[in-house]
């Protein structure tokens, strides 16, 4: 259903179940100038935000979501999508967009009252290095009076409402996901999602060897080991690999990428490479070329930084060069997922989160944020949150290190998140010497499947809770979260299929009050129908895998 008029543009309405969506499509000859596309949405008094604050178009998309009464917003405060609403009465509408292509990414600016407008990033007119980061910083001197440049006849993107009074909901919604292109029956059958073995959290920092631990062939060999111990798919050599940040055609001294890949391939590990966008956009037909001749299976591209036009196409260039060479991808300092990942499958997550990694440095990764993504920013799509630390602790004992990071919320809580969190490829960001030494959770962790096949939310209340239990082929696998608070759940079993079923349930041991480290492992036989009460510690949770007997 749709309005039409009579200059050939017209407004598409799509109906769902769980919400609704729009779109304005063009059918003008040549090249148009966007100058701006109006957006107004005006909500009842009382409405609520989780309001992830930009501060400039430039940014990492990194958010935290406080929240905040809507008319209590000062005007002019601008804000990421996706983002969620909630009225007086309980109604959840989660904001976002998708099917986003040649055109500049959404973003919301407070007006008066109960009012937000669309805002977005103009075209770049000229752009300078931002000193002293210039191989990964930006400053945007210039810009154009318009936000977009494109072809008259086409489809804009379309503005997703998911809508329900159940928090559940949100997180079983793929209203986003459906209303993207398709690909292009392009072959992806050698896309492979997998776990990843990731080096930058912990700093290289493994242990009891014999070796310098550090950027280099003997540490990376360590790592590619562990992973072949564990089924783990994939080790990543992030920043440090290349002879510098721009020349990303040249390993440094102590690396050799053709030998940690044929290393590699005879233990079944494929190997990722980090590199910043803009060395990479300099080159990129020939650099993912070498890539691919040295055996690499993916990339992660970083420090984007922009969702103007000209990078968004920066984007789908990047995936589509990657697909030619049979690269998969990964985007981090990056916006939102936006229907890229559906036209090219070797998209396989996005960062745009405040995840594990700013335990490096704050304390704020704590457990009513993790509560609050899966309903906010994870509505987008898949988030590469880099979880599986196992340095865990409780607030009063909490510590910043830079180089042994620490992690807020108990050892479950960090496990859970391979269930909760999705990401097609999961990172376990710990040191494998810190793994080697806690074998049990190491070996729990790799066992968990990196996509699903079904996912079904039993419970869930945003920034207090979840529990929700996906399916991969025949097995089910169930996290659950809590916020700072503990808690007692019911996992009603109801769900599965007829039968006795064997189960591992990861659970906060009877100490994780005190030590947030305190876990229990433990095998129990259970039938389907069957209710379990789950108990929870402060900023704690529960997971396990179910396999037919």
């Amino acid at each position: 259903m749709g309005l039409v008029f009579a200059n050939g543009t017209s407004i598409r309405f799509r109906l769902f179940n769980d919400g609704f969506a729009y779109r304005i499509e063009t059918k003008k000859k040549g090249e148009i100038q966007v100058d701006n596309e109006l957006i107004t949405l005006n909500f009842p008094e009382g409405t609520g935000v989780w309001f992830p604050e930009e501060k400039s178009f430039i940014s990492h998309y990194e958010a935290l979501y406080p929240f905040m009464e809507l008319g209590s917003i000062e005007q002019d405060r601008m804000c990421q999508v996706p983002v969620l609403f909630t009225t007086g009465d309980g109604v959840r509408i989660g904001l976002s967009e998708t099917d986003l292509y040649d055109y500049p990414g959404l973003f919301l600016k407070k007006a008066n009252g109960n009012t937000m407008n669309g805002v977005f990033p103009p075209k770049p007119a000229k752009i300078v290095e931002n000193v002293p980061w210039g191989d990964r910083s930006e400053k945007i001197e210039e810009v154009e009076a318009y936000i977009a440049k494109t072809e008259g006849t086409r489809n804009f993107p379309w503005r997703t409402f998911i809508i329900t009074d159940h928090d559940a909901d949100l997180l079983e919604s793929n209203l986003n996901f459906l209303l993207a292109r398709e690909s292009d029956g392009q072959d992806f059958s050698w896309v492979k999602p997998g776990m990843v073995a990731w080096d930058w959290y912990n700093a290289n920092n493994v242990f009891h060897v014999d070796f310098k631990a550090g950027i280099n062939n003997d540490t990376y060999k360590y790592y590619i080991d562990f992973a072949s111990k564990y089924g783990v798919d994939y080790v990543i050599l992030d920043e440090g690999w290349s002879e510098t940040t721009v020349d990303i055609k040249t390993c440094k001294e102590d690396i050799d990428v053709e030998e940690l890949v044929k290393y590699g391939a005879e233990r079944k590990v494929g190997i990722i490479l980090w590199v910043l966008w803009k060395p990479l956009d300099k080159d990129m037909e020939n650099i993912m070329k070498k890539y691919a001749e040295w055996g690499v299976k993916g990339i992660k591209v970083d420090f984007m930084q922009r969702a103007d036009q000209d990078m968004v196409n920066y984007y789908e260039r990047t995936v589509a060069t990657a697909a030619k060479y049979k690269l998969m991808v990964d985007f981090h300092g990056a916006y939102k997922p936006a229907g890229l990942r559906r036209a090219y499958p070797n998209l396989l997550t996005y960062e745009g989160v405040k995840g594990n990694e700013n335990n490096k440095w704050t304390d704020i990764i704590n457990p009513e944020h993790t509560l609050i993504l899966p309903f906010t920013r994870m509505l987008a799509g898949p988030m590469d949150f880099t979880p599986g630390s196992m340095r865990n602790s409780h607030l009063k004992n909490y510590k910043i290190s830079f180089e042994r990071p620490m992690s807020l919320g108990t050892r479950t809580h960090q496990v859970a998140m391979y269930v909760v969190y999705e990401s097609p490829l999961q990172m376990m960001c710990e040191s494998p010497t810190i793994y080697y030494q806690e074998r049990e959770t190491a070996a729990f962790i790799a066992s968990i499947p990196v996509t699903w096949d079904e996912t079904r939310v039993l419970d869930a209340k945003v920034g207090e809770y979840i529990l929700i239990a996906r399916r991969n082929g025949n097995e089910w696998y169930i996290g659950a979260m809590t916020n700072s608070e503990k808690r007692n759940l019911e996992v009603d079993l109801g769900f599965l299929p007829e039968g006795k079923y064997i189960m591992q349930a990861y659970s906060d041991g009877v100490n994780a009050d005190r030590n947030a480290e305190d876990y229990k492992l433990e095998k129990l036989v259970i039938e389907s129908g069957q209710k379990l009460k789950i108990e929870l510690a402060e900023g704690g949770g529960w997971c396990s895998s179910l396999r037919k007997e």
